[in-house]
């Protein structure tokens, strides 16, 4: 009997079986079968046929699965989504919908994969989004915002759907001991400092909370500010960037980062491409690891 083809429903059934294992042997799914073989390092090996499809879904994906150590710091990826002209949004701050159908699908497996998903401020307000899983099976992450200045306003989805956790970040002095439970609802956490600072927000500050809720898996997924924010931090182990065959021709810029007078100085990471269908995805690692 000829092998079954792995396709790529069935490798995000692998995808989500993998999630936090490593030093596995993973199934075929619903069969016996060997398929995916994990090891301690973030390497795989597959032991099936696969469409190209599938292939690149978990060169993708796997990666994002590891175990993060106890005693590790998080695992950060960022996400921007951008025309061929490197914009994110319009000068009026619309951006609902610069990727196609296969790029939206590509987030929310992103978040599918995630403990947690970080919007700023403007993005939440200005797009009110759900920060869910629905275009995929997986689980919901816990959906973090970050507000100082409570722009959000308290009617939008992230605060009313009641579809997942959500952690409210705003000013104040931060005291881990007075935590909440986040199994569900929405929690203000003062920790972001005097509220007339006007300072930047300290993304390590940001990823100390979180994981002091056990969250370790973080998803930084808007907007341009707060991406470059953690990558200017140093931050991000992985960014994928989502292009889309449009021409914006003014609009906000992917990237908000210091300006940089030699080329030598740019920021070069390992890249891989991969067509999603209706974008091109690169898959940036700007992690330390070989």
């Amino acid at each position: 009997m000829a092998a079954r083809t792995l396709d790529i429903d069935s490798a995000w059934e692998l995808v989500l079986s993998a999630v936090n294992r490593s030093n596995v042997t993973l199934p075929l799914p619903g069969t016996d079968k060997e398929a995916v073989k994990l090891n301690g390092h973030g390497a795989w090996h597959l032991m099936q046929p696969a469409t190209g499809e599938a292939k690149d879904l978990l060169s993708v994906f796997l990666p994002l699965c590891r175990p993060v150590p106890a005693d590790g710091r998080p695992k950060v990826i960022g996400q921007l989504g951008q025309s061929l002209d490197g914009r994110i949004a319009t000068v009026t701050g619309r951006s609902r919908f610069i990727n196609g159908d296969d790029g939206i699908t590509h987030l929310h497996r992103i978040r599918a994969v995630s403990d947690a998903v970080i919007v700023g401020a403007g993005t939440a307000a200005t797009d009110n989004p759900r920060l869910t899983v629905r275009r995929t099976n997986g689980r919901n992450p816990v959906r973090v915002v970050i507000d100082r200045h409570h722009r959000v306003p308290d009617s939008h989805h992230l605060f009313t759907d009641g579809a997942a956790p959500t952690l409210r970040l705003v000013a104040g002095s931060y005291d881990k001991d007075r935590n909440p439970s986040i199994e569900s609802g929405v929690s203000e956490i003062p920790c972001l400092g005097d509220a007339d600072a006007q300072a930047p927000v300290d993304p390590k500050l940001i990823l100390q909370v979180l994981a002091d809720f056990g969250l370790k898996k973080v998803f930084v997924e808007g907007g341009g500010v707060t991406v470059s924010s953690f990558l200017n931090a140093g931050l991000l182990d992985r960014l994928h960037v989502m292009v889309a065959p449009m021409i914006i021709g003014s609009g906000r810029p992917a990237f908000s980062l210091p300006e940089i007078d030699f080329l030598d100085d740019a920021l070069r990471p390992r890249a891989q491409l991969v067509n999603l269908g209706s974008d091109m995805l690169f898959d940036l690692d700007f992690s330390r690891e070989a």
